[in-house]
């Protein structure tokens, strides 16, 4: 059963126990009603039992982003899908933002500008670039939402192990509707401490060129785990 004044916030997790928390307690200050889903890839952690704490309806499905989220839309009720990371904190009037935008007739999905947990510069000039309206940097720290029709015209999210946020925003902009928010989520710059804003970046140009020009999915999720390049296991935000 749809609840048509639903917004089903979905969250994929693995191993986020240390970040879950607070990003599900700013979403309890929402005032808009929403649903709750956590869907842990068997977290070897404490995710699932936090999840629990907050409320959440806690799944658990294979391990892979697109598939956690895509089994999460599965089990929704709401007409609206927002789709979170672990690590990302929406603005205090986040839900209603996304509410008042679909209340356009126009508008039947979008996605939130971005800023980090941290003033460094190159990342304060790379949220920035979430500025501009387009496609192809919808990367999904920026929180991604359609509406369930949107999202199901479309056929959800690939199931790729690399850039399936990205792809779900090509697609659902070519059904029509996509919105640039002019709102902003935090999200953690963790995975620009691990090795440096600049060589996580310069990791990041090199395996999103590859997205560009058209190489399998599978070949670049290699190319992430390629030492050549030297990136870290793919983590969930």
């Amino acid at each position: 059963m749809t609840h048509p004044q639903l917004i089903s916030v979905i969250i994929p997790t693995l191993n986020e126990e240390n970040t879950l928390g607070a990003t599900l307690r700013r979403l309890q200050r929402q005032e808009e009603p929403f649903e709750l889903i956590v869907v842990d890839g068997r977290s070897e952690d404490e995710t699932r039992a936090v999840a629990c704490s907050q409320g959440a309806t806690v799944l658990q499905a294979p391990r892979g982003r697109a598939s956690q989220m895509n089994r999460g839309a599965e089990a929704a009720t709401g007409r609206v899908f927002l789709f979170l990371h672990a690590d990302t904190l929406l603005p205090p009037d986040g839900l209603s933002t996304i509410r008042s935008a679909l209340n356009d007739p126009d508008t039947s999905s979008g996605t939130f500008r971005l800023q980090f947990d941290d003033p460094t510069p190159l990342l304060h000039f790379y949220a920035q670039c979430t500025r501009w309206p387009w496609i192809r940097l919808c990367f999904g720290d920026r929180g991604q939402f359609a509406e369930r029709s949107a999202f199901e015209a479309v056929g959800g999210f690939p199931e790729w192990p690399l850039f399936e946020d990205l792809e779900l925003a090509a697609r659902l902009h070519k059904h029509g509707g996509f919105r640039f928010l002019d709102a902003a989520v935090t999200t953690s710059a963790r995975r620009f401490h691990r090795r440096g804003p600049l060589r996580q970046q310069l990791c990041n140009l090199y395996l999103w060129s590859h997205y560009m020009w058209g190489t399998d999915p599978e070949r670049v999720a290699h190319l992430y785990h390629d030492p050549a390049p030297d990136p870290e296991t793919q983590p969930y935000s």
